[in-house]
């Protein structure tokens, strides 16, 4: 099956997706195979919990929730932009009706979208009317997509038996804390029993609501997923026990965020100058947090009326006007969603069988490597093939498509004996504006490559003869070698050449960190 074609044909898409990895790490923190076929079978098409579903199935946001019971220092509602991605932006605030047709809209436009999400701009659970009224009409109108929900947990433990009764088999909880001290910090004040409540005693609320909402969602037998932004010099040293925590009580998935603190967002966080996390105090978080909790790695920090698959905003293709002009027949839709569905599965399982019999072929070889060593005394310890290496792709629709003047975003691959693994993404700009033309290149380029510093290889479609030359001096390698060639297959390719290369010796410092 040739799935970016289904795609292009009934949904162009203009997103950076990544192709799925025989060997990638999955959700559970493993390999893919690693999921009964229980859990796999109500994560398989929900991009933001499974990591291989978010290469192939879409999701959208409804923005029927414009109010909040919390402050955070990180957020503020009031302004958008079309190209802002970031959580609490919306360009059109919709009644359920609007929400409800839209939802159909975008299915049957877009027939991988397989979830539909309501996370704000403020909080569902905070707007329960507007919330449950849209989720029960979708049940009826749209039984074939997935209802999921993110909250900030105030209000969770009041609706757990309204988001039983709707199927909603998976919620989304924002837990940056559970120190009320630490909470202080980020959070200064909640709506709680009509009354505002400051500071310490706010945070403390907040956190036991949340907590208990967890145990309560666990105990019903839906999937959570705590969200948490990492603010430095805050809760960065907190997380690591947070993640503990959370995973104990049961949740499924964590996904540690960068705080976005740009000043003319006008957050209080970006008024004093509260500054990000850098890529690698991110991901040197995340993989802190990867002994005790299973992480999301591939999280766009998405609008509250996003549309398309992850790492790509279709918004504005439905916006209410545009709708009004369209004709769902939404029966005839199914059937080919359904169809869809099934071609997607089907790929899916292909990979996974493929990533097991690869799997036993390694383990056949490296039984094969040690036996004549036991035979030897004393015995010898077996050395990694070679060093991890971690390599940035510009790809679109699985594989390595995007010409490196043109990638807005990076994938970030760490290729090693075991395989390739996603550990994360980089934003960029698009310094060339065309063929012939880079507009003010200079500075873009130099940007993209101070994102990407930390990489040894850039793995693109085509790239031109300056910027390869700036990457080099950089210390970090182009490859345009290969184009259209599946990402995972990609990055073990270049990783076996620059073993073959003697590149990759294990006890050799890397001359890119020296």
């Amino acid at each position: 099956m040739d799935l970016p074609v289904i795609a292009s044909s009934v949904a162009p898409s203009g997103g950076c997706a990544a192709g799925i990895c025989a060997n990638s790490i999955s959700q559970t923190g493993g390999h893919s195979e690693d999921l009964t076929e229980a859990l796999r079978a109500r994560v398989e098409d929900h991009p933001c919990y499974s990591e291989d579903a978010h290469h192939y199935f879409a999701r959208m946001h409804v923005a029927v929730a414009p109010a909040c019971n919390i402050q955070c220092h990180y957020c503020n509602r009031k302004y958008d932009c079309a190209n802002e991605s970031r959580p609490g932006v919306v360009s059109e605030l919709l009644t359920p009706e609007q929400a409800v047709r839209k939802t159909l809209a975008v299915a049957a436009a877009i027939p991988q979208m397989s979830v539909l999400g309501i996370a704000g701009p403020g909080d569902p659970l905070a707007n329960p009317e507007r919330t449950f009224a849209t989720f029960r009409e979708l049940a009826l109108k749209a039984p074939d997509i997935k209802l999921c929900l993110s909250t900030n947990g105030l209000m969770l433990p009041a609706h757990i038996d309204e988001l039983a009764k709707h199927n909603i088999d998976h919620v989304t909880i924002t837990i940056n804390c559970v120190d009320p001290d630490v909470g202080a910090q980020i959070y200064p004040w909640i709506f709680w029993q009509h009354r505002r409540v400051l500071g310490r005693e706010a945070a403390a609320i907040l956190i036991g609501e949340q907590q208990k909402g967890l145990e309560m969602l666990v105990a019903r037998g839906i999937l959570v997923k705590v969200n948490s932004v990492l603010i430095p010099g805050v809760n960065d040293r907190h997380l690591v026990e947070v993640s503990k925590i959370v995973k104990a009580k049961g949740a499924f998935l964590h996904n540690v965020m960068p705080l976005i603190a740009e000043p003319e967002h006008g957050t209080f966080y970006g008024v004093i100058g509260q500054r990000s996390p850098t890529p690698a105090e991110l991901q040197a978080l995340q993989d802190a947090c990867a002994g005790d909790m299973n992480m999301m790695r591939h999280c766009r920090q998405c609008r509250a009326d996003a549309v398309g698959l992850l790492g790509e905003d279709r918004g504005a293709e439905f916006s209410l006007d545009k709708i009004a002009a369209m004709t769902i027949d939404y029966q005839a839709a199914m059937a080919l969603r359904a169809d869809v569905r099934a071609q997607i599965k089907a790929e899916l399982q292909s990979k996974r069988d493929q990533a097991a019999e690869q799997a036993l072929k390694q383990a056949e070889q490296a039984r094969a490597a040690v036996a004549p060593q036991l035979l030897e005394f004393p015995i010898r310890p077996v050395q990694p093939a070679g060093r991890p290496v971690l390599m940035a792709v510009a790809a679109k629709n699985g594989v390595v498509a995007v010409h490196f003047g043109h990638a807005r975003e990076f994938l970030l691959y760490q290729a090693s004996e075991a395989g390739a693994r996603l550990v994360g993404h980089r934003k960029a700009d698009a310094y060339c504006a065309g063929d012939d033309s880079c507009g003010d290149g200079e500075t873009l380029l130099g940007r993209t490559i101070k994102v990407l510093e930390d990489c040894e290889v850039v793995l693109c479609a085509r790239i031109g003869i300056e910027p390869w030359g700036r990457l080099e001096a950089a210390g970090i390698q182009p490859n345009g070698e290969h184009a259209m060639e599946p990402i995972a297959e990609a990055v073990m390719a270049v990783w076996q050449e620059m073993l073959a290369a003697g590149k990759l010796d294990p006890g050799r410092a890397e001359a890119k960190r020296a």
